[in-house]
């Protein structure tokens, strides 16, 4: 049986989602219990000390502030910024531009 392009189109568009939508997701969710502040609170914080696109998102353990941060590089332009927000005071604790593009 030969299948139409319709269809086709729709198994490979259900194919891509299937790869996209991890993607919304962040690393260190299992770390989500001892934030207080939320991924979309601490994502607006960012986007407000540095404006862009949020190209990846994260919560981890770090030194600074109360050890607990979420991480968001975010590009604008030419140049990719890492911002950390703490995850209990909502904190701005980090905005520094990374790579070869950073000045």
């Amino acid at each position: 049986m030969k299948l139409s392009n319709p269809v086709r189109a729709l198994g490979a568009m259900a194919i891509l989602a299937a790869f996209v939508a991890p993607a919304l997701a962040y690393t260190g969710q299992d770390l989500a219990g001892g934030a207080k502040i939320s991924l979309d609170a601490a994502k607006a914080t960012a986007l407000k000390a540095q404006p862009g696109t949020v190209a990846d998102q994260e919560l981890e353990k770090e030194s600074g502030g109360s050890g607990l941060r979420y991480s968001f590089d975010i590009k604008n332009g030419a140049v990719t910024h890492e911002v950390g927000i703490d995850a209990v005071t909502g904190a701005v604790l980090e905005n520094s531009a990374e790579g070869p593009n950073a000045d």
